[in-house]
């Protein structure tokens, strides 16, 4: 044992948090280490989000523009030569449908899906989704398949 490793006996040191507001004579009373005034003074203050002290807060101070049309809907878009992918691969066979893409973790069970015309496909596969390219459904017509749309 020397000086570097010294420490207090267990349960020793169990420093309690600052008491304040129980009068003048425990150096904590009065205002009970709030200051004087102010709303941060007062019971019941809570910051509001984005609260700058009184300055402008960005949210008002930066301009909007554009807007979000709440009727678009979004689709998760697949690749051919990811559906070619899983074929050599051998995880499907003949037929894809919305089920097999979520077993294949490429699409969510809400999301919309659209085969897009990316990649090349060799095998006859009988697809079904809810949209398709142009380009994808004229390249899975050309390897002998089928576009089923949902």
């Amino acid at each position: 044992m020397n000086l570097s490793n010294l420490t207090p006996a267990e349960g020793a040191v169990n420093k309690a948090g600052k008491i304040i507001g129980r009068g003048q004579g425990s150096g904590k009373g009065g205002t009970a280490t709030r200051g004087h005034k102010g709303a941060k003074s007062r019971s019941g203050y809570s910051k509001k989000i984005g609260f700058e002290g009184g300055q402008m807060p960005l949210q008002r101070r930066v301009p909007k523009f554009g807007f979000t049309n709440i009727n678009r809907k979004e689709y998760q878009g697949i690749n051919l030569e990811k559906l070619q992918e899983l074929v050599e691969k051998g995880t499907i066979k003949d037929v894809v449908t919305f089920e097999t893409l979520i077993e294949n973790r490429l699409v969510r069970k809400n999301d919309l899906v659209k085969i897009l015309g990316g990649g090349e496909l060799k095998a006859t596969l009988k697809i079904s989704a809810h949209k398709f390219t142009a380009s994808a459904k004229q390249a899975i017509e050309a390897a002998g398949g089928e576009a089923i749309s949902l």
